[in-house]
C-alpha cells in the first residue's frame, strides 16, 4: 500500500468517525430541541388563559388546549388592539396581545366570574338601600291594614286579606335582600319538625296564588338542629317556588309535596311539584330569575342558609325534585 493510498484511508476514516460524531451531536441537538418544545408547551398549557401565536399571514402556528376550545372567538377579537373585552357564548373574556418578532400572541383570560361578583357587589347595594328605604313605609302599610281587618264587613274582608298577602310578599323580599347583602349568620337550637311543618303551613296561607294546590307534608316528626327562623324561610322558598311552577303551568290544579326521612346520618327533605319544569341555567344565581314574580334571590340565599348549616341542595329535573340534606 504507497503512501498515498494509506492517506486516503486515513481520510476517508476521518471523515466516517466526523459524520458519526455529528450524527450523533444531531440526534442530541433533535433530542433537545424536542425537550424544549414539550417544556414549552407545557408551560403554555399551564397558562390559566387561553394562547394563541399567529404568524404574518394570519396562521395559528401555536395554542393551547384552552384556545381550542374557542377557536370562534378569534373573528370577534379586534387585532389593532392592545386589550379588549370580548363576549363569546355567554363568557366574557379580557383580551391582551402583544407582539414578537413577526408573530402575534394573544392571550384571553375568563373574567366572567370577577365581573359577575362586581355586578353583584353593586346590585347588593343598591338593593340593599332600596329595601332599607322600602321597609319603613310598608310596616306602616301593614299595621294600618291589620288595623283595618279588624274593623270592616266581612263583605270586604277577603280584599283586605289580599292586601295582607301582598305586602307579606313584600316584606320577605325586603328580609331576604338584607340577608343576603349583610351575609348569614345561624343560631343553632333544636326545632320539632312538626314545629317546622306549621311554619310552613302558616307560610303558604299568606301567599296569593288562584289554583287549587294541594299540599302533601310526610315523615315530619323527631328533631332537627338548626336555625328555625332561617330554615323557615329556606323550606318556604322552595314551596313558594312550587307554588310558582304550577301557577305557571296550563293544569287547573297540581300538587306540592314535602318529605322528611332520616337516611345516613342525614336529614333528607324532598320537595317536588306537579309545575314547569325547571329553566336551563344556574338556578341559584342571585338576580336572576325566569319567573314572572320574584326577584331571584330566593333560591340563592336558601343555598347559602343550607350551606352555613353544612347542608347540601341537589337538583334533578327528570322528575323534577330538589333534595335538601342537612347533618
Amino acid at each position: 500500500m504507497n503512501e498515498n493510498t494509506k492517506s486516503i484511508e486515513d481520510g476517508l476514516k476521518s471523515l466516517i468517525e466526523q459524520t458519526y460524531l455529528i450524527e450523533k451531536e444531531y440526534k442530541i441537538l433533535g433530542e433537545s430541541y424536542a425537550n424544549l418544545q414539550k417544556f414549552t408547551q407545557g408551560i403554555v398549557e399551564s397558562l390559566g388563559a387561553s394562547l394563541w401565536t399567529i404568524n404574518s399571514a394570519g396562521e395559528v402556528v401555536l395554542s393551547n388546549e384552552k384556545a381550542k376550545q374557542i377557536m370562534e372567538i378569534l373573528p370577534s377579537i379586534n387585532m389593532q388592539k392592545s386589550t379588549q373585552e370580548v363576549e363569546f357564548q355567554g363568557r366574557v373574556y379580557a383580551i391582551k396581545i402583544t407582539h414578537s418578532m413577526q408573530n402575534q400572541i394573544i392571550l384571553a383570560t375568563d373574567i366572567t366570574d370577577e365581573k359577575r361578583s362586581a355586578r353583584l357587589v353593586s346590585m347588593g347595594a343598591v338593593a340593599a338601600h332600596l329595601s332599607h328605604e322600602i321597609r319603613n313605609p310598608i310596616g306602616s302599610i301593614s299595621l294600618l291594614t291589620s288595623t283595618l281587618l279588624k274593623r270592616i264587613d266581612d263583605r270586604n274582608r277577603p280584599l283586605i286579606e289580599e292586601i295582607k298577602k301582598a305586602i307579606y310578599r313584600v316584606e320577605r323580599i325586603i328580609k331576604a335582600t338584607l340577608l343576603f347583602t349583610k351575609g348569614v349568620q345561624i343560631n343553632i337550637s333544636e326545632i320539632e319538625l312538626n314545629k317546622l311543618q306549621d311554619m310552613c303551613k302558616e307560610a303558604i296561607g299568606q301567599y296569593a296564588f288562584s289554583k287549587d294546590i294541594e299540599f302533601e307534608f310526610s315523615g315530619f316528626d323527631g328533631i332537627i338542629r338548626g336555625d328555625a327562623n332561617l330554615l323557615d324561610l329556606v323550606f318556604s322558598n322552595f314551596i313558594f317556588n312550587a307554588i310558582d311552577a304550577i301557577e305557571e303551568s296550563d293544569d287547573d290544579s297540581g300538587v306540592v309535596s314535602i318529605e322528611h326521612k332520616f337516611e345516613n346520618g342525614m336529614h333528607n327533605f324532598y320537595i317536588s311539584d306537579s309545575g314547569v319544569k325547571l329553566p336551563s341555567g344556574a338556578i341559584f344565581e342571585p338576580f336572576k330569575t325566569t319567573k314572572l314574580k320574584g326577584n331571584g334571590l330566593g333560591l340563592a340565599l336558601s343555598l347559602e342558609i343550607i350551606n352555613a348549616h353544612k347542608g347540601s341542595v341537589a337538583v334533578q329535573n327528570e322528575p323534577k325534585l330538589f333534595t335538601i340534606s342537612l347533618p
